[in-house]
């Protein structure tokens, strides 16, 4: 065989080498799924709770106008620093102060009448036992003129006489004991009228005292949303009366957040918290929780559903108070803040990316179980009526293979959750992308390749 045709037959040979292996691994990886993986292991997990809300002082007042009136004298602005008891403002008061300077001057008048009718009472009591003695006298003269008249020593003229004085005198004990009790009721009216003048007195004072505002404690003043000479009215029925200022107490700082009712049951009192504010970007405050709303807010409305009459579907929120520990002195009310909140904490505990999580049906399970490296859960149940219930697991690579590991979990972290059962140390799960983990079958031959980016995988 001439060299040529040799040469020839090798190429050919040669050719048909790399079709066949070519052949080979196109088959070997039409079915391969490229996947990102991450490890489970040991760590720290801190679960948090993020919510927003705004700063505010733990005590604050709204002073609102208690009476109908001109503002004469404003004797703060905002910001400043008041005392308790310091006076704050002053409405107009002629009318008021007329009121009471009227009513006690009727006060006084009853007062005196009250006086002067004790002293009549006295008077007619000092008559009435005058009249008792001398009808005592003229009853004894009587009784000596009727033995004296049986016994026909006096005349009966001066019988009659003596008579007469004793009913005289019997009728000048009635009416003094008459004019007693004349004056104890006037005593009684005027007693009575004193204590309706008090009461009226009292009145007005209320309404006269209402005119001027006093600082009910320490504080600042952070709104002042009136000037002298407006005129201002208190509030009627559903009408919401005038405000004057707002009186906060600023050195206790809160930041008063909305959690969503899905995370409200893993929050409870004196767990920590770090605020941020973004008025102060780059500083994280340290907090405590102090008070945890009990009634649902409305997240549209801001309205609690206790005081709606129907009910609502509608996504709900619960109020959280953190208090800060070291408050800046330049914090104001209402900055925009946000909350996390550390419900719980674990300290070497298994985790894996949260990611890796997934959730497959009993019914897809049990159609690979008796594969080689298909699912450990081989045991899944046959009942038509359980075989659309969800199971929570992981992929695993096994042997080039994806394996789904049914797991249980624990607190969650900002990107990885505890695993308390089904994972050991070291293994390796499948982290994405979104799209592959959301398909992936148990035992498809996996690729591993963790240099594309996560978002550009998912985002193809």
């Amino acid at each position: 065989m001439k060299t040529w045709k040799k040469a020839l037959i090798g190429v050919g040979v040669a050719l048909l080498l790399v079709i066949i292996v070519s052949v080979t691994v196109y088959q070997s990886r039409k079915n391969l799924v490229t996947v990102q993986t991450g490890k489970a292991q040991k760590q720290n997990l801190a679960s948090v709770v993020s919510a927003s809300g705004e700063i505010k002082p733990k005590t604050y007042v709204n002073i609102g106008a208690n009476a109908f009136g001109k503002i004469v004298r404003l004797h703060v602005k905002e910001g400043d620093r008041v005392k308790r008891g310091q006076l704050l403002a002053q409405l107009e008061n002629i009318q008021s102060s007329a009121d009471v300077n009227a009513m006690r001057a009727s006060l006084q008048a009853a007062e005196t009448d009250s006086l002067a009718a004790d002293a009549a009472t006295k008077t007619a009591m000092a008559d009435l036992n005058r009249a008792r003695s001398d009808e005592a006298r003229a009853k004894l003269d009587y009784d000596r003129a009727q033995g004296l008249y049986r016994d026909q020593l006096i005349a009966k003229q001066e019988f009659d006489a003596k008579k007469a004085t004793w009913e005289s005198a019997d009728a000048g004990v009635a009416q003094a004991v008459a004019r007693v009790a004349q004056g104890k009721a006037q005593k009684d009216s005027s007693d009575k009228h004193i204590v309706q003048n008090t009461a009226n007195l009292t009145r007005v004072s209320d309404v006269l005292k209402k005119t001027t505002y006093e600082a009910p404690f320490d504080g600042v003043i952070t709104n002042l949303p009136v000037r002298e000479g407006e005129t201002v009215v208190i509030g009627i029925q559903n009408s919401p009366g005038s405000t004057l200022m707002t009186l906060a107490d600023m050195s206790v700082i809160t930041s008063e957040v909305k959690v969503d009712e899905t995370d409200i049951v893993n929050v409870r009192l004196g767990q920590p918290a770090e605020v941020t504010i973004d008025a102060i970007p780059r500083k994280v405050f340290q907090g405590t929780v102090t008070e945890i709303g009990n009634n649902a807010i409305v997240r549209s409305t801001g309205v609690a559903t206790s005081q709606q009459s129907s009910t609502s579907q509608e996504a709900k929120d619960f109020k959280v108070v953190v208090t800060l520990t070291d408050p800046p002195p330049d914090l104001r009310p209402g900055l925009s803040s946000t909350a996390k909140i550390k419900t719980a904490t674990r300290e070497g505990v298994l985790s894996i990316p949260i990611q890796a999580l997934t959730i497959r049906s009993r019914a897809d399970l049990e159609n690979k179980a008796g594969e080689a490296g298909s699912v450990k859960a081989a045991s899944a149940p046959s009942d038509p009526a359980k075989q659309k219930e969800e199971v929570q697991g992981v992929f695993v690579i096994r042997n080039k293979k994806a394996e789904f590991i049914p797991v249980d979990t624990g607190i969650s972290g900002t990107a990885d959750i505890e695993i308390t059962k089904g994972l050991q140390e070291g293994d390796e799960v499948i982290t994405g992308s979104y799209k592959v983990l959301r398909t992936l079958k148990p035992g498809t031959s996996v690729k591993i390749d963790n240099s594309v980016p996560k978002k550009e995988e998912e985002s193809s």
